[in-house]
């Protein structure tokens, strides 16, 4: 398989930019792109102070990414407290997720990392609560089909996205952080147990360190479509690197992931940080990941997933693809389906959608 040297040279070796050819960074800027990580290759760069060993062409396209990533750090601010005042009004702490807890917390995991929508975590006791007061605060359902709504509702882990009528900023509100059909099951009141506040954003919180780093895991784990699965992969190196220079990090993590039942998804997030990045782990850290991703993903079932996630979780560009990839990205995809849902509802839900799509009106019928 091809190697993400490339990619990662500026966010790893920035001092090395300027030995880049021309062809090089054309290919570097078409990977970071369809990985969605070049305002982080930019913020690297800047970081380093680099700028003069980038081609000027190059240098414009990163600059204006980093400025676009810029802009939605600050409209996540501002929204940020917009949402505080509604959840202060429900008498409940506003709980980050993903790339917003990230950016406000300001972790390395949050530089240059795109925003494009707003990932917050509620109480499901407190569901309809909390969604009466963002409509009275002018958030609306994006999808108001009435069998999409029972779907989420019940079996999902996520409202539909909502958008803002006037800001057209668009909110996740998760009830859980796993599908609740899912076989990856997990009580979010564990998590809500031990959520942490945001310094200099009174009201606003996000997930514990180990819990940050295990639901970035189990998203990788259970998400069929693995476009961005190398910007999830990087997030969760940096994640792991700057929690990991405490000392109780690690064991922390590990014990979390045994309370949880999550260990699969953390070991093999671990594993592939070791082989695909190259991450630097601790040694002891390095042989639990790969002795529980053997024991929890044995035989040739375990060596057929590992083929597929080290070609799916590359950036979807055909200078780090095969001939297996595509076959590789489509097997994910139906497993992230089974995964979701036991057999029963997943064929009730493919033939009730593709019922729905026969009926739709074709564009000229409308």
């Amino acid at each position: 398989m091809p190697a993400l040297d490339l990619l990662l040279l500026p966010l790893r070796e920035p001092e090395r930019l300027g030995t880049l050819t021309p062809g090089q960074w054309d290919l570097l800027v078409r990977q970071g792109r369809r990985a969605d990580v070049l305002a982080r290759v930019a913020e690297r760069i800047e970081a380093a102070g680099r700028w003069a060993d980038v081609p000027p062409e190059v240098a414009r396209h990163l600059q204006s990414m980093r400025l676009l990533a810029q802009r939605q750090h600050e409209e996540l601010r501002h929204e940020t407290g917009q949402l505080l005042r509604v959840f202060e009004s429900a008498g409940l702490p506003l709980v980050l997720l993903k790339g917003a807890a990230y950016v406000l917390q300001g972790l390395r995991a949050g530089e240059g990392r795109m925003v494009s929508d707003i990932d917050i975590l509620v109480p499901r006791e407190r569901l309809a609560d909390v969604e009466s007061a963002l409509m009275l605060s002018g958030w609306v359902s994006t999808n108001n089909n009435p069998y999409d709504q029972r779907y989420y509702r019940t079996w999902m882990h996520e409202l539909p996205p909502m958008r803002h009528l006037r800001r057209g900023t668009v909110l996740d509100v998760h009830h859980a952080l796993v599908p609740l059909s899912g076989r990856l099951r997990a009580d979010p009141s564990a998590m809500l147990a031990d959520i942490r506040p945001i310094a200099g954003h009174p009201g606003v919180h996000a997930l514990s360190p180990a819990d940050m780093v295990l639901h970035s895991a189990a998203h990788l784990y259970a998400e069929g479509e693995l476009e961005l699965g190398c910007r999830g992969l990087l997030d969760i190196e940096l994640l792991v690197l700057e929690f990991g220079q405490g000392a109780d990090f690690w064991p922390a993590l590990t014990q979390r992931a045994a309370e949880l039942r999550w260990e699969r998804p953390l070991a093999q997030a671990l594993v592939y940080l070791d082989e695909l990045l190259r991450t630097p782990l601790p040694p002891e850290v390095r042989g639990w990941a790969l002795q529980a991703h053997r024991r929890l993903a044995p035989g040739w079932r375990g060596r057929a997933l590992d083929a597929m996630y080290r070609r799916a979780l590359r950036p979807d560009h055909e200078s780090l693809s095969d001939r297996w990839t595509a076959l590789a990205r489509a097997g994910l995809y139906v497993r992230g389906h089974w995964l979701r849902m036991p057999p029963w509802l997943l064929a009730g839900h493919l033939a009730r959608k593709a019922l729905m799509a026969a009926r739709a009106p074709k564009p000229n019928e409308a």
